[in-house]
């Protein structure tokens, strides 16, 4: 096998590994690091070192060795895991990062900047100058090079005299430990006298034995092979599940049997040591625990790149049904949903086609058919659907770096990780959520003396939230700061023209002029904010993915700025409306109900079950001149709460749509949001619902305002 044809595979689950790393950093802040977390941190650094060693990434193994063994010693207890530490090893992780990304490109990856940043961090580590690099294939310890070798190092002797030593051993608590380390374990990049280490700090081995039955001669020896074993007698409070745990990071590169305190009193028969040999049969009385014999070096990079990750069942060593993932490259992934998108639009053509051909048979395969297609386009959207959990993780190293930067005490709080979306929309959303987080700590929140000073806690806070509401996902990003200050951009926007003098905006109008663009009321400019750059990239970013903004604040108690975005941008459930020969297409999801047309003349609402309901004549959008149906209908649609109706010729039904973006020249057409392909060729428009709705109210209240009998009509449902 070729290891740079699995070079991406490690690329990409490394990366995964890092953002573990980051999120196990940023929980374990101040003060509450947990020997899980630590543990966990510990574990993406160190498969990161001995995946980058089987590839020859010397830089990446040299630096992260130096990152693994402070975590090593963050974990024995020796080294206080605080925020200073915490931040060093978040910039590590970035520089780790950075490596990754690069393995594909030496010259860059090698770059002396790169280099001397790697040293730099490295030093700040370790409190002094960066050590030389750790060479591949870390070698034999020292403590165990010795063929003479038969006892432990004196760092992890027992306290104990010998007279206390061997009366303990059979006492309650004493557990007898026979380990066989397999011959590729140092080349994973594992150190044998680590795991043994780790042991002390919940335990006391009071005897032990190196097994050297596997030793070859001297000119024989491989000094990147590991030939020893060990037979410990272990005298602790802890249960099974937490000596295993001292292992799991060797757990497939050795054969580990403990035998429980009561059986330490049994015949020597019963607790004999296991053979030299790793792959040996273990006594059936010493409850052997599963393990998977090793694999060559070239099979191991194998599984450690994989695409098809395996839960293994702890009962029977074997894959388990469960949770088995597959991955993809998402390019294949959006080529199958470009050539389903072309799928229905043939199946849409050849159903046309077998409705006027009169055929009943060819009628209903063609409707079976087209079922098939319907199925299968549901179940390759549900590929492009993640969670939106992972893009609001980032922003808690944002949270943390900004917050400090400024000088804030904030706390991230997130709901609504397991919201499902299309994964082009995760993408392109991580920017823009970034702005918004970025502009609630520096904007939003107010320092922590200002708080305490109007009653509110020290620490600010900023939330994330996600769910899904008539077919779309809202997004909303709020903050218990200072909220907007609705005088001054009133102000700002007289000053800088944007409004006429005199004009009487809603709290809402006012609001929106902060995704203006150039708008800013920073009373100073900041690395972060005050030069009115920003907000309006915001907006145009998430108008560009067929969503919208809407501004919620209160002045001293906070702000909530709500992203409204469609579930996919590739295909969706459509209904065909017509004006004329004209067919228009609206997303399925916010259709409530169709009604036929009624309204009193020259008003632009109508009754809908006693409630007042604001319309919008689609011939009136479009200048239609097509002859007037001697019956129309009205498409009841809502959109972030807001009801409103929409005046069609005709309805038509329901409809698979793909969706095709317009070209550069009707990018900047009102109230339309894309195209469509018909069966017959034809191309139909897809409405903008959302920009619909806001005129059809804007309408309304218009005339509102000028008849003093509708003012205090509801506009909204």
């Amino acid at each position: 096998m070729n290891l740079n044809d699995v070079l991406p595979s490690f690329i990409a689950e490394s990366l995964e590994l890092l953002k573990e790393m980051e999120t196990g950093l940023l929980e374990a802040g101040g003060g509450a690091a947990t020997a899980d977390t630590i543990n966990q941190i510990f574990r993406s650094a160190h498969t990161i070192k001995g995946s980058a060693g089987l590839f020859g990434l010397e830089d990446i193994v040299a630096f992260v060795h130096g990152v693994e063994t402070v975590l090593d010693r963050v974990r024995l207890g020796e080294v206080e895991l605080d925020d200073r530490l915490i931040g060093v090893l978040l910039g590590c992780k970035d520089q780790i990062t950075e490596l990754v990304e690069a393995a594909l490109d030496d010259v860059r990856r090698k770059r002396p900047e790169i280099q001397a940043r790697s040293a730099a961090l490295l030093a700040m580590l370790t409190g002094q100058a960066p050590q030389p690099a750790a060479p591949r294939g870390i070698p034999l310890p020292t403590a165990l090079a010795s063929q003479a070798a038969v006892a432990l190092p004196a760092a992890l002797a027992s306290p104990l005299g010998a007279a206390d030593a061997t009366s303990d051993a059979t006492a309650a608590g004493a557990w007898r430990i026979s380990l066989r380390f397999g011959p590729d374990v140092l080349t994973s990049g594992m150190d044998p006298l680590s795991f043994i280490r780790y042991l002390t700090q919940f335990g006391v081995i009071t005897a032990a034995t190196i097994i050297e039955e596997a030793l070859p001669s001297l000119d024989a020896l491989d000094p990147e092979r590991c030939y020893l074993g060990f037979e410990l007698d272990f005298r602790t409070d802890a249960d099974r599940e937490k000596i295993e745990a001292a292992f799991e990071f060797v757990r497939e590169d050795c054969t580990l049997v403990l035998t429980p305190p009561a059986l330490m009193s049994a015949s020597p028969a019963t607790r004999a040591p296991l053979s030299a040999s790793p792959t040996t049969p273990a006594p059936a009385a010493a409850m052997p625990i599963p393990s998977v014999p090793s694999l060559p070096q070239e099979s191991a990079v194998a599984a450690a790149s994989a695409s098809v990750p395996r839960a293994v069942d702890k009962g029977t060593g074997g894959p388990s049904a469960e949770n088995q993932t597959v991955r993809v490259d998402a390019g294949k992934l959006d080529e199958l949903i470009t050539r389903i998108g072309e799928l229905i639009i043939a199946a849409a053509g050849a159903q046309l086609a077998a409705r006027r051909s009169g055929n009943a048979a060819l009628e209903e395969s063609v409707a079976t058919l087209s079922s098939l297609v319907e199925q299968v386009r549901g179940g390759a959207l549900q590929l492009r659907m993640v969670k939106i959990g992972a893009t609001f993780s980032r922003f808690r190293r944002v949270v943390h770096d900004v917050s400090r930067e400024l000088g804030k005490e904030i706390e991230l709080l997130v709901s609504g990780e397991d919201t499902e979306l299309d994964k082009t929309v995760v993408e392109r959303i991580a920017d823009p959520l970034t702005h918004l987080v970025r502009n609630a700590i520096d904007h939003g929140i107010e320092p922590a003396a200002t708080r305490l000073e109007r009653g509110k806690p020290a620490i600010g806070a900023v939330r994330l939230n996600a769910f899904h509401d008539s077919g779309s996902i809202v997004i909303e990003v709020s903050d218990d700061g200072g909220g907007l200050k609705r005088d001054r951009i009133y102000a700002k926007a007289l000053e800088r023209g944007l409004i006429e003098d005199g004009r009487v905006l809603s709290d809402a109008d006012v609001h929106a002029l902060i995704f203006e663009p150039g708008f800013s009321t920073a009373e100073r400019v900041t690395n972060l904010s005050g030069r009115g750059v920003g907000m309006d990239v915001v907006k145009r970013n998430i108008t560009a993915l067929r969503g919208a903004l809407s501004v919620s604040s209160t002045e001293g108690v906070g702000t909530t700025i709500t992203v409204r975005l469609p579930l996919t941008l590739a295909i969706i459930n459509g209904f065909q409306v017509a004006l004329g020969d004209s067919i228009y297409v609206l997303p399925l999801e916010t259709i409530e109900e169709c009604i036929e047309f009624s309204a009193v003349p020259g008003h632009d609402f109508t009754s809908l079950r006693g409630e007042m309901l604001p319309f919008i004549r689609l011939r009136d959008v479009f200048a239609t001149r097509a002859p007037l149906p001697r019956r129309q209908s009205i498409v009841v649609v809502r959109h972030a709460g807001q009801r409103a109706g929409i005046v069609v010729d005709t309805l038509i039904g329901e409809s698979q749509t793909v969706i095709k973006p317009l070209g550069r020249m009707f990018r900047k057409a009102e109230c339309v949001s894309g195209s469509s392909i018909l069966g017959t060729g034809e191309v139909a428009l897809i409405l903008d619902v959302p920009l619909l709705v806001q005129q059809a109210i804007a309408g309304c209240k218009a005339v509102a305002r000028g008849r003093e009998h509708e003012v205090a009509l509801p506009l909204t449902a």
